[in-house]
């Protein structure tokens, strides 16, 4: 399923600039303000948004993405999933003066770059421009509440790593539970639904990884800071974004993508009996207190994840049984 991408930079909500390709539009009808032609098209006829931008309006929703579907390891546990949420930080150049803000937890400078995608690896929201220490959740706060915001269909989610915080609309991985697949495809069984849940979250979630490694194989200039003005910098990570959707559009067979299909990942193990685990115990994440979320709405996305994972257990066990 084709879906609506918003692509935005730190800096759009000061000076109205839109970081995305030039339509062919502008070139012929330019409006005083750039965002306010992005909006009349979003708004308009869906076949002036192909024509410009190459790509639907519709959002992430309806229907069940394939990579769910298809894989009993996955559904119907995580059928009401729309795509994944993961940040990557890009190198960029900038003045001495300047620098602070953007050096990150490695000393390095770079911007933050927060990222939506489907599990057909098409991005469906990017964020560029924010400096590089600034957190996770400080970056998606800003996705969730400025104009051009990441918009989460109602009854939908999207996936986060341990970053990030278990709240509505987002599901994180349990804390304190091995994760990553790279645990499970020597052998390795769950010792309880939480790490049950957890592996197949990391198996899910890891379309962020791919999409971001495709992204950076194909755009090198991603790896490197040149020596463009920030706002330049920040528009070439939104411009390659932009293209990779168009490629990934146009020639799904491209090489570049075969590489990181998913299917090109090794299966994950789950053919011995698992010991016997506690049951999910609810518990707030209270990072998520500061996206202005009240402790009942909390309570509520933890006993959703809490449902999946129980689901998920007992139908594990059944199968083993059988």
């Amino acid at each position: 399923m084709e879906a609506r991408l918003i692509m935005d930079s730190s800096d759009d909500e000061k000076d109205g600039v839109y970081g995305n390709h030039i339509p062919k539009e502008l070139n012929h009808n330019l409006p005083s303000n750039g965002m306010k032609f992005v909006d009349e098209v979003l708004n308009g006829q869906s076949e002036r948004c192909l024509e410009n931008f190459r790509m639907d309006k519709k959002p992430p929703g309806s229907d069940v993405p394939p990579e769910i579907s298809l894989d009993p390891r996955l559904y119907p546990y995580f059928k009401d999933c729309v795509g994944a949420v993961d940040g990557i930080h890009i190198p960029v150049m900038v003045g001495v003066d300047e620098q602070g803000p953007f050096r990150n937890k490695s000393g390095l400078l770079s911007q933050n770059v927060l990222a939506a995608c489907s599990f057909d690896l098409k991005f469906h929201y990017v964020l560029a421009g924010w400096e590089g220490s600034a957190s996770d959740l400080r970056v998606l706060n800003s996705a969730l509440t400025r104009r051009n915001k990441l918009q989460v269909p109602e009854g939908k989610y999207y996936l986060v790593d341990n970053k990030y915080a278990n709240m509505p609309g987002f599901i994180a991985p349990y804390q304190a539970v091995s994760y990553h697949t790279n645990q499970t495809t020597t052998g390795y069984h769950p010792q309880d639904a939480k790490e049950l849940f957890n592996q197949r979250h990391s198996l899910l979630r890891n379309a962020t990884d791919r999409i971001f490694g495709a992204l950076k194989e194909r755009f090198p200039i991603l790896l490197s800071a040149p020596p463009y003005p920030l706002q330049t910098q920040v528009k070439l990570v939104v411009a390659a974004c932009a293209l990779h959707n168009y490629i990934r559009r146009e020639k799904p067979d491209d090489w570049l993508f075969r590489m990181y299909e998913q299917d090109t990942l090794l299966p994950m193990a789950e053919s011995l009996l698992p010991l016997e685990g506690e049951q999910p115990i609810v518990h707030v994440d209270t990072r998520a207190l500061e996206f202005g979320f009240q402790t009942e709405q909390l309570e509520l996305a933890s006993h959703f994840r809490d449902s999946i994972a129980t689901e998920m257990w007992d139908d594990y066990i059944s199968g083993l049984a059988s």
